[in-house]
């Protein structure tokens, strides 16, 4: 079994957050239903699954639930003896976003207090924005995504030691030694084939054959586009449509979204026309929004534009695979012909969003833009990042006029390139490119530092 940190994730939940239902919400494939199942037959001596999907597909005996009675009459049905007491007894309703009426049953379900839940969907993005009453004080969300960089890592054998003294020298911004660093940076072009699927890890730590694991990330592909297939109305070619541009898009100098290519000039069109087209993907977890920034100030939320926007695909194996098909050494060995720039900005998209940072880039006419701009909570600044492939890693101009703007107030900046030394240089920190899994937008490092003081009455 592939050791995931969202395991934690449901155990603390589970164990200590009696009150709520958790909906776990991410993507297809990426390890949901099997985590779930694990945690769930580990802390309950009952544990109940019931595929809504699937059910809806067949007999659909959940279709027809009206009261949380009927709910127990089907459940009952289907669990048989395999129902104790709420302390001991997990039901999971897998793929939930299948019965929108059973998301605003959770709240009664919850009250009754009979037993514990958990549900989990793919699209529980989608559903929710559609769900006329969503049961906000009764549940609590979770977003999962596909393995990153540590996990992966983790799954080839490489000890948490290890990495955690990877993270030291991170912290100090010092270098890896020449063997370290070696191995750290073929391992990261490794992940850039594998990526973060847990099939597709798997099979890959099996045999290594990479045809393999490229037949697994292919049906994965194609199952995200049945998926867009099902959406309703006439907006599912549209969303296929979007899906289908985004590796082409990456080829492309400025990476955005352009209008006129969805559907052409005659559909005369703007932006936001497509706002719930781009909502599916990135509500479904197949891909990823990075809005643009015209003002870089803290908070990012507050400035960023509507009508700009790059999307990635969530998973970077799922982009090689589109780009470079079995052919690894376009990817291994920095073949002159093909420019890695937009695989290494895809990965570098996956660890942020995975580390729960919201994706913005800088756009500006005069100065260019930079890759990515990230919140620093801690210090209340704006952090840009520029992400480099090829041997050219200091020469970045926009980057530099970035800088160069005061009333921005950017303390520093960080280039990520394949480059060994970690050094400094004009406000910017050169970092080798794996060190971006050490990127993670957790505030406080002591628990102890959220919490707020009493604050005294003073004498009247």
């Amino acid at each position: 079994m592939l050791e995931r940190k969202f395991t934690q994730t449901l155990e603390n939940f589970l164990l200590h957050e009696p009150r709520k239902i958790l909906l776990v919400n991410g993507a297809r494939q990426i390890g949901k239903s099997y985590l779930i199942r694990y945690v769930g037959k580990k802390l309950f001596r009952h544990f109940v699954e019931i595929n809504l999907k699937a059910d809806q597909e067949g007999d659909g005996i959940f279709a027809t639930v009206k009261s949380k009675e009927d709910f127990y009459l089907q459940l009952g049905a289907m669990a048989g003896n395999n129902l104790g007491k709420r302390e001991d007894t997990l039901v999971f309703l897998d793929e939930i976003q299948s019965y929108p009426h059973l998301m605003t049953m959770l709240k009664f379900l919850n009250e009754d207090a009979k037993y514990r839940y958990i549900a989990s969907g793919s699209q529980l993005g989608v559903a929710l924005a559609q769900t006329p009453s969503v049961p906000i004080g009764s549940i609590a969300i979770q977003q999962m995504y596909p393995l990153d960089f540590e996990e992966y890592l983790w799954a080839m054998g490489c000890g948490k030691e290890a990495i955690e003294a990877m993270h030291r020298k991170f912290a100090a911004k010092e270098s890896l030694n020449d063997s370290m660093h070696n191995y750290m940076l073929q391992q990261f072009k490794t992940y850039l084939l594998v990526g973060g699927m847990p099939d597709a890890i798997n099979k890959f730590v099996e045999n290594r054959n990479i045809v393999q694991v490229r037949a697994i990330q292919r049906d994965i592909h194609t199952l995200y586009k049945i998926d867009a297939s099902q959406y309703d109305g006439a907006k599912k070619l549209v969303i296929r449509k979007i899906y289908d541009m985004i590796p082409s898009n990456m080829e492309n100098k400025k990476k955005r979204i352009i209008v006129k290519n969805i559907e052409g000039l005659k559909a005369h069109r703007q932006f936001s026309d497509y706002a719930e087209e781009f909502e599916y993907l990135t509500n479904s977890g197949i891909a990823l929004a990075v809005q643009a920034i015209s003002n870089p100030a803290f908070p990012l939320a507050e400035s960023e534009s509507k009508n700009l926007l790059k999307l990635y695909l969530s998973d970077v194996g799922l982009l090689t695979n589109l780009l470079y098909g079995t052919n690894i050494n376009a990817v291994l060995r920095d073949e002159r012909s093909v420019n890695l720039g937009a695989v290494y900005e895809s990965v570098v998209a996956q660890e942020l969003h995975a580390h729960g940072y919201t994706l913005h880039y800088y756009d500006n006419k005069q100065k260019g833009e930079v890759d990515y701009l990230i919140d620093d909570y801690r210090n209340l600044t704006v952090l840009p990042l520029e992400i480099k492939s090829g041997k050219d890693y200091m020469v970045h101009s926009a980057l530099d006029k970035f800088l160069a703007t005061p009333e921005y107030h950017i303390r520093e900046a960080v280039v990520l390139s394949n480059e060994q030394r970690v050094h400094q240089q004009d406000g910017i920190t050169y970092m080798p490119i794996y060190y971006c899994m050490f990127f993670d937008n957790n505030v406080a490092e002591d628990e102890a530092e959220c919490v707020i003081p009493q604050i005294e009455m003073p004498e009247m």
